[in-house]
């Protein structure tokens, strides 16, 4: 006799998922209707409460207030530093061969370094 065919792993998930998608939707469709329900009833009437008459209060003379110094919470805004105007490309270029003349350069040399 031959045995008797196995099933394959992919036709039980397919089984299962069908089962479960059949209780998903039902879990969805009452959450839905449920969710309708409480936003479309009616409000409960609230107790109509009577209120109770405000007795005058006792009339005083004022105290005036004690002035309170306050100390500021944040620095006051310094002013803004002025920038010089830029340079135009002659008075670079002039700048630049200055500092070439001097042998001055923006990149120190490897004895200025280890000094």
């Amino acid at each position: 006799m031959d045995p008797p065919p196995r099933r394959s792993k992919t036709v039980e998930i397919l089984n299962s998922y069908r089962g479960a998608k059949f209780i998903w939707r039902a879990v969805l469709i009452f959450n839905l209707g449920l969710g309708a329900y409480l936003f479309t009833r009616p409000a409960k009437e609230k107790k109509a409460t009577t209120r109770q008459p405000i007795a005058p209060a006792e009339t005083t003379t004022p105290i005036a207030p004690v002035p309170q110094k306050f100390e500021p919470m944040f620095s006051p805004i310094p002013e803004p530093v002025k920038m010089p105007e830029p340079l135009s490309i002659e008075q670079r270029f002039e700048v630049m061969l200055e500092e070439k003349e001097e042998g001055q350069t923006s990149k120190p040399t490897r004895k200025e370094e280890n000094q």
